[in-house]
């Protein structure tokens, strides 16, 4: 096992590495740009090492520089968690240069599987199911577009090659659509991932995104933990993730989970990866969309179904350890988990981002809830990076138990100070096509409406809490003060300070702001 592991990433991936770390005796380096310098992962890490300036560009996308962070501070290995350089073939060429493990696959893997018309190729070569379309598809050739266009039927998708994350993906509906469509696309692609280059795919819909996740070691051995249902998605980026999948049974599930290792089989690949497929529920028909080479954000209700640590493997297999083969065949989750994605941004003003101080926070807690987060009181969230604060995870015995205890979880989440998407999740619980199982990709943009605004008075009631705190020397940092009232006693105020209405109304004229239950 390594001694000591860089963490090439932030926020609440690189806590939670860190603490597979810790549980192993393994100890990390934080690196941090300088609006993190204060984050949690920083403070919790055994050295941390400065890296550059707020934008990613010039901090967490730089190689040389963490390079030089793992050199000076002598690690030995570097997990990249997920985003950023985690699927970047040039940082992993330069960690294995410089003689320091990554904790993921090897580049040749990432560069198989990043270029989706590749991997296309490879996929139908290991008779894994693929989307009927055509690959390289030059975009100025708009001739040979629509030949190819007919050929496949409309609706079809316009994808860039080197794409990710939602970018460069275009549907078109009819052939006056697929000029604009191609050109957008390969503009989009070629600013984003430097690769202009296009492909054409029948637009599967209705249907279900399902992923299996994967593990493999150097000595050709390959399992899947079963599936995750990842169809709620709003412009292509996943808010909602479930496993096991209310459309998945048994057999579908034993035949996803073999497409999923002969792909990974394929191209050599090694540690956590995740195939993801377009499954049309009606005739249980399923096609491969892509291989994600990293750990995935949503992996842990992965680990709540099947009882594994994927982080604790990663390291196991980047240390060159056989995986344990398991029972023949997928083995069968046990209960269901659901997550919820917490971003800093308003559902009610259509998800406008919201960066600044986090005033107060309560984390929810009780029997088969894990929160994964970066948050706490005194946290600036800064405008560099993606909106995501914390997963919020449940575990219970069936669905309906953990629709229940998402919810409450969800209710006894409070942040005060910035916008939260939590309101969107509580309305997304109680909508009857989610609780039916009735989703696909499309639902949410086609069939789920945000309901107005909702006024309980827990926003305010934490205000006031945050306002008793600053008035009473708390500090903004997250660190008790001096001398002061135990939690008991603050609270004991604050639910006297709530029935003041005069006290109420002079923290509303504040003007500070509320990401709970609104």
């Amino acid at each position: 096992m390594p001694k000591r592991v860089l963490l090439a990433n932030r926020g609440e991936i690189a806590l939670r590495v860190q603490r597979t770390c810790r549980e192993l005796g393994i100890e990390t380096v934080a690196v941090y740009s300088e609006p993190d310098r204060n984050a949690l992962h920083v403070r919790e890490a055994d050295a941390a090492v400065a890296i550059g300036p707020g934008p990613a560009t010039e901090s967490y996308l730089v190689i040389d520089n963490i390079i030089e962070a793992a050199k000076r501070t002598g690690a030995d290995a570097v997990h990249p968690g997920y985003g950023f350089l985690s699927e970047n073939a040039a940082f992993a060429e330069a960690c294995d240069a410089n003689g320091i493990t990554f904790i993921g696959p090897p580049a040749s893997a990432m560069q198989a599987m990043g270029d989706k018309v590749a991997a296309r190729r490879l996929m139908a070569d290991a008779g894994v199911p693929i989307i009927p379309g055509a690959n390289d598809v030059d975009a100025s050739d708009l001739a040979a577009a629509h030949a190819e266009a007919e050929r496949i039927g409309f609706p079809l998708m316009v994808k860039a090659a080197g794409g990710g994350g939602g970018r460069g993906i275009r549907v078109v509906e009819s052939p006056d659509g697929l000029d604009g469509a191609m050109q957008l696309s390969s503009s989009e692609a070629a600013a984003a991932f430097g690769n202009a280059t296009v492909f054409l795919e029948r637009y599967v819909s209705p249907a279900r995104h399902i992923e299996v996740q994967v593990m493999a070691d150097a000595h050709g051995n390959a399992r899947a933990f079963g599936e995750r249902e990842c169809s709620v998605q709003r412009r292509h980026q996943k808010l909602l993730e479930e496993a096991p999948s209310v459309a998945v049974d048994p057999e579908l599930r034993a035949r996803l989970c073999d497409a999923a290792t002969a792909a990974a089989l394929s191209c050599g690949y090694r540690n956590a990866g995740t195939v993801e497929f377009l499954l049309d529920d009606r005739t249980g028909e399923f096609f491969f969309l892509e291989m994600n080479a990293r750990l995935q954000v949503e992996h842990p209700i992965t680990e709540l179904v099947y009882g594994v640590d994927l982080v604790a493997l990663q390291l196991a297999v980047a240390d060159g350890q056989e995986l344990d083969p398991g029972p023949a065949g997928p083995r069968e989750p046990n209960g269901w988990s659901i997550e919820c994605r917490i971003n800093a941004e308003d559902p009610h003003a259509n998800f406008a981002p919201s960066f600044g101080l986090v005033e107060h926070v309560d984390m929810p807690q009780g029997p088969g809830v894990r929160f994964d987060s970066m948050l706490y009181a005194g946290l600036d969230v800064p405008v560099f990076y993606d909106s995501l604060l914390g997963k919020l995870i449940v575990w219970a015995e069936d669905r309906p138990a953990a629709i229940a205890r998402m919810r409450r979880a969800l209710q006894d989440l409070v942040v005060a100070g910035i916008d939260t998407n939590s309101a969107f999740h509580l309305a997304l619980l109680d909508d009857p096509d989610f609780v039916a199982g009735n989703v696909d990709t499309g639902w949410l943009e086609r069939d789920f409406t945000m309901p107005p605004p909702a006024d309980d008075g827990r926003d305010v009631t934490a205000l006031i809490a945050a306002a008793l705190a600053a008035e009473m020397g708390g500090r903004a940092d997250g660190a008790a003060p001096a001398a002061g009232p135990s939690a008991a006693d603050l609270w004991a105020r604050v639910a006297r300070a709530d029935a003041m209405n005069t006290r109420v109304q002079h923290t509303a004229e504040r003007g500070w702001r509320s990401g709970i239950g609104s």
